[in-house]
């Protein structure tokens, strides 16, 4: 794995960029080691005259700020070996298809590794047939008007590439719209005011200069560039500094996500506000980002252009004070607008000393304006705010596939968390944490189900970054440990935009009626959770798949349900689906050959079913049932789950499915989860790993199942719309 090298890390350095911040412009970065930067502006589309100024910007940059620069557009030079000689990778107004298979992987592993990518303008409107391009740069590009002045709004006046700019920045460029909003997955550090100009078609939230952490590397875009005019323009070429120090590891700066697209975010640095009177950014080397939002007095305020208070319910700030405290008024729209709530602020004893305030907050009217903090308190200063975030009613918003349908497992526990005792992971004998009825070994290490805000959290981030729109909840009965996290679990799924139907496993006792009597029992519980899922192309119903179905001979108790619910079987043999409104297989292993796949797909169709097949990245249970005689299936770095992905699409094969099930997310004892694996699991186990996986190594081979799921969660949904 490449190592990041991060440079200023020393107390002094970060006292003079804190200095550097009060100042209206921005000197160079501290003296760094020097380093090289790669600049590559090969083109298969249009190609901008402006490409050879912005290498001469980037050289003489280069050569005031001790880094070298090497130019080319031979895409030969994506290799792992040539990568590793460069801290950043520059993408200089690309335009199409211009690496091929090998070389994009060993840019994304170049990245994920520890690498630096920056992406100039163009550089959106490349590599449209290598989805996890999208990722790397933030999105794609849709279409531009004409060159034309508009208003840039700052969003962050703490990252080395916009620091140095006031508020508002007026300039001529080509202004991008893209194919969607990145300011869920981003850090966005300047928007377009989309009236001040004509042609935007964002909805007048317009990310067009941003940054993100991609694995251990860093990643920043901007759309401007277009003009030969722009790299001479001393505010633009301090903002490709900035990006590529950040990029390089040169310089450190909080790219962290800056919210949903829409709402323009949920939480911000206080620092980085986009009006304001009477503060000033003042540097603490123990504040987020190493700056606050300082020299606060009564009757100051500071305003947030991207941040909507609108349907916001509570506000909360990290806050120090070794002045007189006071109150935090949260305002919409200006300094008077509408008072949502109030935090008091009491004194902590100095001004490195953090606590957090929070208050509830009113319902902010729609389209009241952004949010406005508003300061009170006695005479000279106050207080300092760190960051703060708002608080939103959960997400419902579709983010992923809806006919893509995970398999979730919800059955995991440890002495330490909610669970108060090892669960599952003990399976085959094996005693965790470091030993465990695995083949693979869990990204999270052996996690407890009940942590929510912890690996059920980032379960759903997973979920979301493998398009798929749905898990499937592995659901032992009524009073059953999992019925118990139901809720928890649902609220999770909720605010990442995921919807939830259900596995009913085989339970002791369990009969078609009392599988009848279940699902009234969920949708009375459940129905009206915003994470519900129900299919409107199916009259909006829920989704219940039946494990092991044919335990039971006779299911006509499902004749009650089957307006309201969408029951599926498992199997393909269609003599064993009467009462049923699906089918699906579940089986790790067939889906490699896709038994009697073409005929359940063909039966379903001719009689009104769901054909739900289910693939899987691979099958391997030999420390979770130690001596097992049964198939397995190896991974063969993806080409198994590639082969089951283009079966279930084949329509020839496949039998053209309504949805595609996957098995599984998280079943660590079949070895068939797409759920990241640790790269480096304890040793003298003998544990597997995803090292390999798709060309992938170290920490970007954990994620690679997640990836390939949402590329073909994508050729799903093409071939679906």
């Amino acid at each position: 794995m490449r190592r990041s090298r991060i440079r200023r890390l020393a107390c002094a350095a970060a006292l003079a960029l804190g200095a550097a911040l009060l100042s209206p412009a921005v000197p160079s970065a501290a003296a760094a080691d020097p380093y090289q930067v790669l600049v590559f502006s090969k083109t298969a589309g249009f190609r901008h005259d402006s490409i050879p100024a912005g290498i001469t910007a980037i050289q003489q940059l280069g050569a005031a700020n001790d880094f070298t620069v090497t130019a080319t557009e031979d895409a030969t030079a994506f290799t792992p070996q040539n990568l590793a000689a460069y801290e950043a990778v520059v993408f200089l107004s690309t335009t199409g298809d211009v690496l091929n298979d090998s070389q994009q992987s060993a840019l994304k592993g170049y990245v994920d590794g520890g690498g630096g990518f920056v992406g100039v303008h163009a550089a959106a409107d490349t590599e449209y047939d290598w989805p996890e391009y999208e990722d790397l740069v933030g999105v794609w590009f849709q279409s531009h008007p004409a060159i034309q002045e508009a208003r840039l709004t700052t969003e962050d006046h703490v990252h080395p590439a916009t620091a140095h700019l006031d508020d508002t920045w007026t300039r001529t460029d080509e202004w991008y719209n893209y194919r969607s909003n990145p300011r869920g997955d981003v850090h966005v550090l300047q928007s377009l005011d989309e009236s001040s100009y004509s042609g935007g078609e964002m909805d007048g939230d317009h990310p067009i200069t941003w940054c993100h952490p991609q694995q251990d590397g860093r990643s920043f875009y901007t759309g401007l560039g277009h003009t030969i005019e722009s790299f001479a323009d001393p505010d633009f070429r301090q903002l490709l500094l900035g990006g590529i120090q950040y990029a390089a590891g040169a310089v450190e700066a909080d790219c962290s996500s800056t919210g949903e697209p829409g709402q323009g975010g949920d939480s911000a640095e206080a620092e980085a506000y986009t009006s304001s009177s009477g503060v000033q950014i003042a540097p603490h080397a123990a504040a987020s980002g190493g700056a606050t939002l300082g020299y606060i007095d009564h009757g100051d305020w500071a305003g947030y252009a991207s941040l909507d208070p609108a349907g916001a319910t509570a506000f909360t700030a990290r806050v120090s004070s070794a002045g007189a405290g006071g109150t935090i008024e949260v305002r919409a729209g200006s300094a008077t607008g509408p008072l949502l709530g109030s935090a008091e602020v009491t004194p902590t004893g100095g001004w490195d000393t953090f606590t957090e305030v929070t208050t509830p907050l009113t319902a902010a009217a729609p389209g009241a304006g952004p949010l406005i903090l508003r300061f009170t308190g006695g005479a000279g200063a106050l207080f300092d705010v760190d960051r703060f975030t708002l608080t939103r009613t959960p997400a419902t918003e579709d983010e992923g596939s809806l006919g893509v349908h995970l398999f979730y497992y919800p059955w995991y526990g440890t002495p330490q968390g909610p669970a108060g005792s090892w669960r599952h992971w003990q399976q085959g004998g094996h005693t965790p944490p470091a030993s465990i009825g695995a083949d693979l070994y869990p990204k999270l290490g052996p996690y407890d189900s009940g942590d929510i805000a912890g690996a059920v959290d980032q379960h759903m981030k997973w979920v979301q970054r493998s398009g798929a729109g749905v898990i499937v909840y592995s659901w032992w009965g009524q009073g059953s440990y999992e019925d118990g996290l139901a809720g928890d679990v649902m609220d999770a799924a909720a605010r990442h935009g995921i919807e939830v139907a259900w596995h009913i496993e085989p339970y002791t006792g369990r009969t078609a009626a009392s599988v009848v009597d279940d699902i009234a029992y969920l949708e009375g519980k459940f129905g009206d959770h915003p994470a519900f899922y129900r299919d409107a192309a199916h009259g909006d119903r829920n989704a219940y798949y039946v494990f092991e179905s044919l335990r039971i001979q006779d299911w006509s108790a499902l004749d009650a349900v089957k307006d309201t619910a969408i029951v599926l079987a498992q199997t393909t043999d269609t003599t064993k689906v009467a009462h049923f409104g699906g089918i699906y297989t579940y089986d790790g292993i067939a889906g490699a050959t896709a038994p009697g796949w073409k005929q359940a797909g063909d039966y379903a169709k001719a009689n009104g079913l769901v054909w739900a097949p289910s693939v899987a990245p691979g099958y391997i249970d030999d420390r979770a049932v130690p001596g097992n005689t049964t198939p397995t299936l190896g991974r063969a770095d993806g080409a198994s789950y590639d082969r089951q992905w283009n079966n279930a699409l084949d329509p020839a094969i496949g039998g053209d499915p309504t949805w595609v099930s996957v098995t599984s997310f998280n079943e660590w004892h079949e070895g068939s989860s797409i759920e990241p694996a640790s790269s480096s699991p304890p040793p003298g186990h003998g544990y597997e790993t995803f090292e390999g996986a798709y060309g992938k190594t170290g920490a970007a081979a954990e994620t690679a199942y997640l990836d390939r799921t949402a590329y073909w969660a994508d050729r799903f949904e093409q071939r679906r719309g």
